[in-house]
């Protein structure tokens, strides 16, 4: 299985109010269609690597290597139209904007992208939205919708663009019992119907626990 993302002897340092060494020589790989999480106690690094391997932290020594492409060292713009292209998000929080409906929240990171006419975008985003289950909501306005709805709404906001992996911090950490095993069955589905790559950050047993891999980390190593 080809490798998608792969962390080469990572070190990070917090610099206040002391040094502080935050990731030590972390190594792993991802593969295509693989579902990781990453566990440990607050405060090991496990968000701190995620916001490195999804390449809003630049600040570190050791390499990145998504899709085949070295990351480290590239300017913030390259950076950015990278992850606009690889690399969907699916926080705790949803982050969908409140005035807009949750057609056009989806169809946001593609218009910006603009490797797709409008029209081609918006029917993108309706069979993103199909996909999860939340068609039927395409035109209402994202604040009426229920927590549930709004996390499958930023799913498929982070899929609008294919990306080759979807980074989830804490995906279900605001959603009740019910909502939690939707969202997980649906990224479960992603990950193996459709070949997607997905590392979440989760405090969550039972979720890391069904995942295909988990990673767990301590004082910010990789036990």
């Amino acid at each position: 299985m080809e490798t998608v993302l792969k962390a080469e002897n990572i070190i990070k340092y917090f610099n206040e109010p002391e040094p502080f060494e935050v990731l030590k020589n972390i190594t792993f790989e991802a593969k295509k269609g693989e579902f990781l999480s990453l566990v440990g106690k607050s405060g090991c690094g496990k968000s701190t690597l995620l916001y490195i391997l999804s390449t809003l932290d630049t600040d570190y020594k050791g390499t990145l290597i998504v899709n085949g492409e070295t990351l480290t060292g590239k300017s913030q713009n390259d950076l950015a139209k990278f992850r606009n292209s690889h690399i969907g998000f699916v926080f705790q929080f949803h982050f969908l904007l409140p005035e807009f409906s949750c057609l056009q929240n989806v169809m946001l990171p593609a218009l910006k992208l603009a490797k797709y006419s409008p029209e081609e975008v918006e029917h993108r985003a309706i069979e993103k939205l199909k996909l999860l289950g939340v068609a039927e909501q395409a035109l209402k306005l994202s604040s009426k919708l229920s927590g549930g709805q709004q996390q499958r709404v930023a799913i498929a906001r982070a899929l609008i663009n294919d990306p080759s992996i979807i980074m989830g911090d804490e995906p279900t950490g605001n959603l009740d019992t019910e909502n939690t095993n939707n969202v997980f069955n649906i990224l479960k589905e992603l990950s193996q119907q459709f070949g997607q790559t997905i590392i979440a950050v989760t405090h969550d047993k039972e979720f890391a626990s069904n995942t295909d891999r988990i990673i767990e980390m301590e004082d910010g190593k990789i036990l």
